[in-house]
């Protein structure tokens, strides 16, 4: 069998590849692979190659000629590895039929490639092996079984126009979601994060502001709205230097109008988010809140009920287990808003539920006295301020008279932390919630923290290291719509009977290797691949798999 140069016309333009003809015990006759992608003929002249076909001719003919004179097999330079795991992604996105709503912006540009084949292969790619975009086209598009039709500086190209109009493709993405799997909106969900960049200069978008993992690097910001089942229905981008306490407000509004959620949304968010303005926010648009709130930062009053032991009730899990304690109260309370340069004081009728969690009180004690004895050791040296860190919360430091800084252990701030160990206090507009609703509701919260999460480790999305506003927004449009058809496989394909790391492992390591005739699995045997292969009836758990078997899997309508 021999190498032979295969020529594909596609849109105006010619794509090589050096193909390999082989015997198949399969076919019981002659078939053909792949075996090296070339890209397009148009492209090698901009590159200043004159002729490429003769150009790469030649070097089928070295193929051929070293066959020859060695029938030994070699290694490839093509990696003959072949990912297999996005093949649930690529039926959900069959099913959204995202496609011909893609094609019409094929109709309004003149792209010299295929939009929607760029967005969904790299979609795909992001969730089966998240890297560098360079590495993403020469490393990972070649191995997935859909081959792909567009050179880097197309991707690059691409990916900047998605960016510039990413809010319209997150429209179309989630009026199929509501469409073909159902939204509910009658209670959404808010939050937001930040992605840093590895670099040192400032620009108009990417901007130094408060980052979540305390980096001086610019950062940029970005709001996430879900519907009530936590499935992603709106994504906002701002720069990094712009707080995201005002911000949240504006982005909540611009969600919901360009989404038309009509229903209340619960703004769930942890204490950096909780401020009165955004409380205050809630209430006037007729939505509520539900915050965590600092029990230090309490009033004396608050903090005598806090410490209490009457009205405590147990929660148990299934097995009888304790899980932790709690007590509520319903009543007003007093908020600083600040309106036309002046500062208020309203009250808020709110409910508010207390946990203590034994548990944790016992972890956060021990974290605390070793960054006490860290405390200590530092002063006994006369370490300076800045080796504190965070311990220095511990620390009283004195300066005398511009002489150096005395350093004395801060015995209140310690007792302080030491007696609050384990508390919670959830605070919520709504009243009519009981107390373990509020509870469930609130560590819903890690639904939304997880969405991040995905993005963040899962999908690699940070450090970015692009350049243009327009490719950076076009990367995070390629992550968000990732995480949505990842979350549509959890919750409406599976049931949420898998958890997002279960499925995740799944998509990276289904994978397979070229042998001989037929592929070999590599993926280990999991539950989840087991349970998968027995309810899809698709030979997931198979060691072998032929190219009939591939295309059964590739073709599966979920």
């Amino acid at each position: 069998m021999a190498y032979y140069l295969k020529k594909t016309k596609l849109k105006g333009r010619t794509y090589l590849s050096i193909d390999e003809s082989f015997y198949s015990h399969e076919k019981r006759g002659t078939a053909h692979r792949c075996y090296k992608s070339l890209g397009s003929v148009e492209t090698w002249k901009e590159k200043g190659i004159v002729d490429p076909i003769s150009h790469f001719q030649k070097e089928v003919d070295a193929l051929n000629q070293e066959k020859t004179v060695d029938n030994t097999r070699k290694i490839s330079d093509k990696s003959p590895v072949l990912y297999l795991g996005y093949f649930p992604l690529r039926s959900i996105m069959e099913k959204l039929q995202i496609k011909k709503y893609v094609d019409y912006f094929n109709l309004a540009h003149d792209f010299q490639y295929d939009l929607y084949e760029l967005l969904s292969s790299l979609i795909y790619a992001r969730a089966v092996h998240p890297c560098s975009k360079h590495r993403t086209f020469h490393e990972v598009l070649p191995n997935l079984y859909d081959s792909v039709h567009y050179s880097y500086d197309q991707l690059l190209d691409g990916l900047s126009f998605l960016g510039n109009d990413y809010e319209k493709f997150v429209e179309i993405f989630t009026v199929q979601t509501k469409k073909l799997f159902g939204l509910d909106t009658s209670k959404s969900y808010f939050d937001c994060t930040n992605f840093y960049f590895e670099i040192d200069r400032e620009d108009d978008f990417r901007r130094k502001g408060p980052s979540k993992e305390n980096r001086k690097d610019p950062i940029i910001g970005l709001g996430l709205l879900l519907d009530s089942n936590q499935i992603p229905i709106g994504m906002k981008m701002f720069p990094g230097n712009e707080s995201e306490k005002p911000v949240l407000r504006d982005v909540i509004d611009r969600l919901k109008t360009f989404h038309q959620v009509t229903g209340r949304t619960i703004h769930v968010a942890d204490k950096g988010l909780n401020c009165a303005q955004n409380i205050a926010f809630s209430k006037k648009n007729g939505d509520g809140y539900l915050f965590s709130k600092s029990v230090k930062g309490l009033s004396e009053t608050e903090k005598t009920w806090v410490l209490l032991n009457d009205g405590w009730k147990e929660a148990r899990d299934r097995k009888g287990s304790l899980l932790y304690y709690y007590k509520s109260c319903v009543d007003e309370f007093p908020y600083k808003v600040e309106r036309d340069g002046k500062e208020y004081v309203v009250k808020l009728r709110e409910k508010r539920l207390l946990t203590y969690n034994p548990s944790l009180a016992s972890k956060k004690r021990y974290e605390i006295n070793r960054m006490v004895e860290k405390a200590r050791a530092l002063t006994a040296s006369q370490a300076k301020k800045a080796e504190f860190g965070e311990t220095g919360k511990y620390v009283n430091f004195t300066d005398k008279n511009g002489q150096k800084a005395a350093v004395s252990i801060n015995q209140e701030a310690i007792d302080k932390d030491l007696k609050f160990a384990g508390y919670n206090l959830m605070v919520t507009s709504e009243t009519a919630m009981s107390d373990q609703e509020i509870y469930h509701t609130y560590h819903n919260l890690w639904r939304i923290e997880e969405s991040f999460k995905i993005m963040k480790s899962d999908l690699d999305a940070r450090p970015a290291f692009l350049q243009k506003e327009s490719t950076i927004k076009g990367h995070f449009l390629i992550c968000y719509l990732t995480v949505l058809l990842e979350r549509l496989f959890q919750f409406k394909v599976l049931r949420n009977e898998y958890s997002t790391d279960e499925i995740f492992r799944f998509l990276k390591e289904f994978k397979l290797t070229k042998g001989e005739s037929k592929y070999i699995n590599t993926a280990t045997s999991t539950d989840f691949i087991n349970n998968l292969s027995k309810e899809t009836r698709l030979p997931l758990t198979n060691y072998f798999l032929t190219e009939t078997q591939i295309k059964s899997i590739l073709n599966y309508k979920f």
